[in-house]
């Protein structure tokens, strides 16, 4: 075992002499740079001033300008070349026969007769025009001469000098003299100017059509994000999307490409055309290219939609103003008018804007509703809002199951006769036997209906916020019937189809909001059950279809291609209770967000109203106001209302005397006039009765102490 000796004292030993050797190495000075060649440095610095932005620039503008004289002295020769000749006519009537047009080929041959015929004419009359001319100038000669001699006898007599006759006719050989005098001073330098003249208007022409190649056009024209759609903006974007039959046919159209175009007309935030395809051309076919389009008519894909209107071999582009899309749309008119009330069979929700930028309103009267989409991104404020609007009609009940349990639902306690909140297979059970008990009140309403065909029953509403949880809920009761998947077995699944089947007759409706749609956390059967079907951003076309159909896709529905970041709240719709225009099978609807706070202020005034509560004119700042009357008043006619309740109509009666009081302001009142508050399952309530007694008493002794 060896041991470790470790010396606490500094050693005495003298040192070991060094006997190793250090060799220094000599290293030699290092060789001087090679100069650069005279021939580099020149090229380096020519390079430097070719790349310099400055030179560019100016080389850019002088071959621009230049050009512009090239190509508007080609703009003006074909100009007159089409107004000499009968090239314009021939162009069109290519054009026309291109479109498959025709009717109108016949009108622009025709057209071009009559120009041939007169041209004709007027080449003959060139053949006789010498000799009319002839006889003019010498008519117009002696007359002249005759004219001149007799105002010359005139003067003559008049002065009584003979010499006068001849002297308006000496004047004017005179003033003639005078004119090719100047002439001949002037013709030197009109030699000159005239060229300069020329080549100025034809620079003019070429400046104002841009007639010069992309690369030497100005940065701002080069990069011309945003230019407004013009005719020939439309016809170079369909032109290069790379469609052979279309390149062809415009080609062969000539100038006249713009034919195929409807008016541009103004439509909201941006402009709407209709085009004309040329035969060979399919409408799914300029579908497919959406992206190359957009791109040649200098916008992103969002900011183009394609849709087919009524007539054959047509499609109607919508072109948004650039980045207009990307503006918010404003608040709802639910959160801006505390007056407005909802009326559910006559009346429509107001939703968003559509694109044209014109207000959006569905009608929810017995319709069945689905609405999808890939997560966050606004489903359930877009289903909210439709339920915050019709929860302002008194007549309408609503039992809601929110799946995701987040409190996006919450406002609905105490409105909702049923609302089930959370994402358990507990929760699930809880929704499935609420929409058996839709089904239990849906054939108990059609037994009646039986007896009594006239009865109108009012609207229950059945909705379920994520859905999807319900379909893959893998739960099973105690009969082995599973509460989820899609078969006939399915309790949730076959309570659902029953309500689309029969409900609507009865004013029995089913909303469901869902996410990422596929056949198995949405079955065929259901969504095609809801006579209102839109969707949100989704992923592919396949969701698209099973969102909305594939008849609205088909005509060029694609929630596929909205942008999952940006456009959040927006939705396409497919539904007759939605204005769309004609000959489309879809519209986007840009959707109005109400956050929690507004939601709850607006739930606030249908529980208000719902009890009878009518908020008063707010009296006019220093009256003094009577407290247990307007408690009463804001109780209205709910039997035991929550204390928070109270404080909150009273706030909306007069923000000024009551929108600071607290629970002990309310309790101090209440209890001088005898009324006490109690706990109701947890919470504070005032029961009416109580309050219309004390204010009873109250009054009577008032009378009494008067009389």
């Amino acid at each position: 075992m060896s041991e470790n000796v470790v010396n606490l004292h500094k050693s005495t030993a003298p040192a070991a002499a060094d006997t190793s050797v250090t060799t220094l190495t000599v290293v030699p000075d290092p060789a001087p740079a090679r100069p650069v060649p005279l021939w580099v440095r020149s090229g380096r610095a020519v390079k430097r001033a070719v790349t310099d932005e400055r030179t560019t620039t100016t080389a850019r503008a002088v071959a621009r300008h230049s050009l512009y004289v090239w190509g508007g002295g080609r703009i003006v020769a074909r100009r007159t070349w089409d107004g000499r000749t009968g090239a314009r006519y021939e162009r069109f009537l290519r054009a026309a026969e291109a479109a498959g047009n025709m009717e109108l080929a016949g009108e622009w041959e025709e057209r071009l007769q009559h120009f041939r015929d007169a041209r004709h004419r007027r080449r003959m009359d060139l053949l006789t025009s010498p000799i009319d001319v002839a006889k003019s100038i010498g008519v117009g000669a002696g007359v002249s001469v005759g004219v001149l001699v007799a105002l010359g006898v005139v003067m003559a007599i008049n002065n009584h000098d003979i010499t006068d006759v001849i002297t308006p006719l000496t004047a004017t050989i005179e003033f003639i003299g005078l004119l090719i005098r100047i002439v001949q001073v002037v013709w030197p330098y009109a030699i000159v100017l005239g060229p300069l003249f020329a080549l100025l208007g034809m620079w003019a022409v070429g400046s104002k059509q841009q007639a010069a190649p992309q690369w030497a056009l100005p940065a701002n024209v080069r990069n011309s994000d945003g230019e407004p759609i013009t005719p020939s903006i439309v016809v170079k974007a369909l032109r290069d999307l790379g469609i052979p039959a279309m390149r062809n046919a415009i080609k062969e159209m000539g100038d006249a490409g713009a034919s195929m175009l409807g008016p541009i007309r103004i439509a909201g935030c941006g402009v709407e055309v209709d085009v004309t395809l040329p035969s060979g051309v399919a409408t799914n076919e300029v579908q497919s290219k959406r992206r190359k389009l957009a791109e040649n008519l200098t916008r992103h894909e969002h900011e183009v939609f394609i849709t087919i209107p009524q007539a054959a071999r047509t499609v109607r582009l919508w072109v948004a103003d650039s980045g207009a899309l990307d503006e918010p749309i404003g608040p709802s008119p639910l959160v801006t008018d505390e007056t407005l009330t909802a009326d559910y069979a006559k009346g429509k929700a107001p939703w968003g804007q559509d694109l044209r930028g014109d207000a959006a309103a569905l009608s929810l009267y017995q319709r069945h509703l689905l609405i999808t989409g890939l997560s966050n991104r606004g489903k359930t404020a877009a289903l909210r809002a439709l339920a915050l609007w019709a929860v302002l009609d008194k007549t309408v009940e609503f039992r809601i199951a929110d799946l995701k349990g987040a409190g996006d639902w919450a406002m609905f306690e105490g409105l909702a006769t049923v609302l089930i909140q959370g994402p358990t297979d507990e929760h699930v059970i809880e929704a499935t036997e609420m929409i058996e008990g839709l089904v239990t009140e849906m054939e108990q309403r059609m037994e009646q209906r039986r007896l009594d065909p006239s009865i109108v029953f009012p609207p229950l509403i059945g909705l379920v916020d994520e859905a999807q949880v319900a379909f893959m809920c893998p739960a099973i009761d105690d009969d082995k019937k599973p509460y989820g998947g899609s078969k006939a077995t399915s309790r949730y699944f076959m309570a659902v189809r029953k309500v689309h089947n029969q409900g609507r007759v009865v004013n029995v409706l089913m909303w469901e909001g869902t996410q990422d749609p596929t056949d198995q956390n949405l079955p065929k059967l259901v969504r095609e059950g809801a006579h209102t079907r839109a969707s949100l951003a989704l992923g592919t076309e396949s969701q698209a279809r099973m969102a909305l159909g594939d008849k609205a896709v088909d005509g060029g529905a694609a929630p596929n291609l909205l942008r999952p970041g940006l456009d959040k709240g927006t939705l396409v719709v497919a539904s007759d209770g939605i204005a769309i225009p004609a000959g489309q099978a879809s519209i986007t609807v840009r959707t109005h967000f109400i956050d929690d706070e507004a939601a709850t202020a607006i739930t606030d005034r249908a529980k208000a109203m719902r009890d009878g509560f009518t908020p008063l004119t707010l009296v006019e700042r220093g009256e003094e106001r009577d407290a247990l009357a307007d408690i009463a008043t804001a109780i209205g006619e709910s039997p035991r209302p929550l204390t928070t309740d109270v404080l909150k109509r009273l706030a909306m009666l007069d923000e000024d005397a009551y929108g600071g009081w607290t629970n002990g302001d309310l309790k101090r009142v209440l209890e001088a006039a005898g009324v006490e508050s109690y706990k109701s399952h947890g919470r504070m309530v005032v029961r009416r009765e109580d309050v219309l007694s004390a204010l009873a008493n109250r009054d009577d002794e008032d009378s009494a102490s008067a009389s």
